[in-house]
């Protein structure tokens, strides 16, 4: 039995999606030069490659990638390595939360290639070791909305035919990617590093630019989404010439955000931060009798996007407990995602305090028997 606090909890301020607080970081010389000036400038196309060199340098992927800052956030990446690569050999898309069974319509409804799909239940993985991968590959490595992850790459074969297209938006910062098994790459600013919304990054494979010399869907494509000039692909995108007018002002958090990440010890604390957040959310959550991780199993648990149910709880439970939360100032935005199951969604990654998630628990235990009081 939970025992109902007699008094609210120390005061704590949390939210569930990204913290662009970065603790304990104080940069002293953001580059303002750059802003104001046109991304096509020496200072900005500078700017633009630092992002990208960066980038290369905090996630270790190898020279063989190349990467590229592009519109539309991670939904306008991924949309853009669909539609400039699917179509070329059957494709396999494969869903278990909802930005999954987004990329699903897109493949089968607005595409319309051949395609086969697997899906699992929120909480679950279909039998990953199942999967033909003669296919092409479409995935999310980290269900935000869902709280699922692929446990490893290991069940991606080296001498696959087909490509894999990753979906790591809330995976990169803070799991291990094994880029020999991932021939397409995409995430945003603002996930697991807090930055600004509205950008998105393309990493691609050699195997996936040769896909792109190679093949020409059957379908126009937008200007937004041209990787590929004259049968070659357009080298500039891989060195800061974006496709269209980025956000200097997002480009220098985003900048700002690697700095940090850099600073405090790269990819390996940063896994480590948000190993610590998920480990002290879920020794919590096994202590009590009223909520449970949506993932059933351990292995597959994210890291950065945990996500609670409340079983037996009325349905309006966590919703009320969410809006009690943000009401006194303490928790922002932990509802579950709108077309997942009924619960909580709590932000672990490295951009959170482990204090944090610990002060949040004790506020958890509060809303929930103020509102079950009743």
């Amino acid at each position: 039995m939970t025992t109902r606090p007699t008094t609210r909890p120390a005061r704590a301020h949390f939210s569930s999606g990204p913290c662009a607080k970065r603790p304990g970081w104080s940069p002293a010389n953001l580059a303002i030069e750059s802003l104001g000036r046109s991304h096509r400038s020496k200072i900005g196309k500078a700017r633009l490659k630092l992002a990208i060199d960066l980038t290369r340098e905090i996630l270790n992927v190898p020279s063989t990638h190349r990467i590229a800052i592009v519109p539309g956030s991670d939904t306008g990446a991924y949309e853009m390595a669909m539609w400039t690569m699917l179509g070329a050999r059957h494709t396999t898309m494969m869903a278990w939360e909802s930005f999954g069974e987004g990329w699903v319509t897109d493949a089968v409804k607005q595409l319309k290639i051949p395609s086969d799909v697997v899906t699992a239940p929120y909480g679950e993985l279909p039998d990953l070791t199942r999967i033909d991968q003669s296919n092409d590959l479409c995935f999310t490595w980290n269900g935000t909305t869902s709280g699922v992850r692929v446990p490893n790459g290991n069940w991606i074969r080296e001498d696959r035919e087909g490509l894999t297209f990753v979906d790591a938006t809330s995976a990169v910062f803070a799991q291990d990617i094994p880029w020999d098994k991932v021939d397409v790459l995409t995430y945003s600013w603002q996930k697991v590093l807090g930055g600004e919304g509205g950008h998105g990054m393309l990493i691609l494979g050699p195997r996936a630019v040769e896909r792109l010399e190679s093949y020409s869907p059957a379908w126009p494509l937008p200007k937004v989404f041209r990787l590929v000039s004259k049968g070659k692909l357009t080298e500039g995108l891989f060195v800061g010439e974006t496709i269209n007018t980025p956000s200097m002002l997002a480009v220098e958090d985003y900048i700002d955000a690697l700095e940090w990440s850099k600073h405090i010890g790269g990819l390996p604390e940063l896994m480590a931060r948000a190993d610590a957040n998920a480990e002290a959310l879920n020794r919590w959550v096994d202590s009590r009798p009223w909520i449970e991780n949506l993932a059933k199993l351990p292995e597959t648990r994210s890291n950065t996007s945990v996500c609670l149910t409340l079983p037996g709880a009325a349905e309006e439970t966590p919703k009320a407990m969410a809006a009690l939360l943000e009401k006194e100032g303490v928790a922002f935005d932990i509802g579950a995602y709108r077309d997942a199951p009924p619960g909580l969604r709590i932000w672990c990654g490295a951009t959170v305090d482990t204090a944090d998630i610990e002060a949040l628990t004790l506020w958890l235990d509060w809303a929930y028997a103020e509102v079950t009081a009743a």
